[in-house]
C-alpha cells in the first residue's frame, strides 16, 4: 500500500529559483564589498607572512 503523501508536488523547485532571483539584484552592492574584504584579508596575510 502506497502512502498518499510520499512525493508532494507543491512546487519546491520554484522556491530555489525565487531565492536566486532575489539575490541577483543585490550583486552590484555585494560583489565590491566582498572584493574589498578579500583584498584586505589577502593584504593582512601578506604582511603577516612577510
Amino acid at each position: 500500500m502506497s502512502a498518499p503523501h510520499a512525493a508532494p508536488h507543491d512546487g519546491t523547485q520554484t522556491a530555489a529559483q525565487d531565492v536566486v532571483e532575489e539575490i541577483v539584484p543585490m550583486m552590484p552592492i555585494v560583489l565590491p564589498i566582498v572584493g574589498a574584504v578579500l583584498m584586505f584579508l589577502l593584504a593582512f596575510i601578506a604582511v603577516t607572512v612577510a
